[in-house]
């Protein structure tokens, strides 16, 4: 009796771990989320697969509790209930997928594995294993994802000892040869520690500051600098003229974080205003953080309000003359619009977020550093800007 529950006890204790460890924050660390296919395929019940996923997934996101309480000023009781609603969409598909066949079980992974990936189970399809790509096959691109799906397949398989001893040679190859990528020839990101003033301390005392900050990475020979997500707050006419007039005082373009609001709801965006005193509007965020930002339940009831998704639309976008694939704060938590940009090929990755909500958390070390591993994968300059 003692046997029949220790051996669940331990997967789900052993789940929590490869959560904890694997979503750290640290790159080379990836890899350890690996463990998850194969506890999974360790479980001999589909109530012990489903616990086990749960253990995983609940620990991998486990900053986000803290982080909905920060960002909205309450307890954690909102943050528990997102949390856990979160996790039932990870837990059902591999609940559902789960079998005891061995024959069929790489099949139901790689199932699983695609359904968390893409809309509508890959809006909340954060941990995705396959992002340690990035780690183990550095450089590869395309083919490196496909030998990582392989390998995750391989995991719940028979053979599982061999892929895991191949697996790990080429995390420890790899990471004994790691390097960071590098920014692109002219670029800048700018980190800022204004916290939650961000974005909503919009006076012109606040954008002057902003624009001194340009002038100073201008000085150091930067021709594009990018600010973090909603950096300069509001995207409106004054603020426009504002920041076009003082851009001919600088040879560098801005690419930085603003909010457009129109009487239906938003638009998070990167707005670009380049050295001949123009600006337009770069990129619109294809995913906005669900719940707290994108709210499509609203239009149910008749009303308006909340962030627009714009899920598969500008998947890259323009700039000085190269192509870039923008991935702002939640997005580079979610797998498909990173894929989707790389299908377009672009020539390097910006990444920007404001994480002021996560402090006390390792949200914006783990955006950090999925970010870094997809320009790894497919050998991309990439350029970070955050604000904390």
């Amino acid at each position: 009796m003692c046997r029949d529950y220790l051996r669940p006890a331990l997967l789900i204790l052993a789940s929590i771990a490869v959560g904890v460890v694997g979503w750290s924050g640290h790159v080379l660390l990836l890899p350890v989320a690996l463990g998850f296919p194969l506890l999974w395929s360790f479980s001999r019940s589909r109530s012990v697969a489903a616990l086990v996923s749960a253990g995983y997934f609940l620990a991998a996101s486990r900053g986000l509790p803290q982080g909905v309480a920060t960002f909205y000023s309450s307890d954690i009781w909102p943050g528990l209930l997102l949390w856990l609603c979160a996790s039932l969409g990870f837990v059902a598909v591999h609940l559902v997928l789960w079998t005891n066949k061995e024959s069929v079980r790489p099949f139901r992974y790689f199932l699983a594995a695609v359904i968390m990936t893409i809309p509508p189970f890959g809006i909340t399809g954060w941990a995705h294993p396959i992002t340690a790509a990035g780690v183990l096959f550095p450089g590869w691109g395309w083919w490196g994802l496909g030998f990582m799906t392989a390998g995750l397949a391989g995991l719940v398989t028979r053979i599982w000892p061999a892929v895991a001893i191949a697996l790990i040679g080429l995390w420890l190859w790899t990471a004994a040869s790691w390097t960071e990528p590098h920014l692109p020839n002219g670029w800048r990101g700018v980190d800022l520690k204004l916290g939650a003033s961000l974005g909503r301390d919009v006076d012109l005392h606040r954008q002057r500051d902003l624009v001194a900050t340009v002038r100073n990475a201008a000085s150091d020979g930067a021709r594009f600098v990018v600010l973090p997500e909603t950096a300069l707050g509001f995207w409106t006419p004054t603020v426009a003229r504002l920041w076009t007039g003082a851009s001919g005082d600088t040879d560098a373009t801005v690419i930085a974080g603003a909010t457009m609001v129109d009487a239906t709801g938003y638009d998070n965006v990167l707005v670009a205003i380049d050295r001949n005193g123009g600006s337009s509007i770069l990129y619109r965020e294809r995913m906005p953080v669900p719940g707290s930002m994108w709210q499509p339940w609203r239009s149910w009831f008749g009303e308006s309000g909340g962030a627009r998704a714009d899920f598969f639309t500008n998947p890259v976008v323009s700039i000085g003359g190269r192509r870039a694939a923008p991935l702002i704060c939640y997005e580079q938590l979610i797998v498909w619009p990173i894929l989707q940009s790389m299908l377009h090929d672009p020539d390097f990755v910006v990444a920007v977020g404001n994480g002021w909500w996560t402090e006390g958390t390792s949200i914006v070390a783990i955006q950090r550093a999925a970010a870094t591993a997809w320009a790894k994968l497919f050998a991309k300059p990439l350029v970070i800007a955050f604000n904390t």
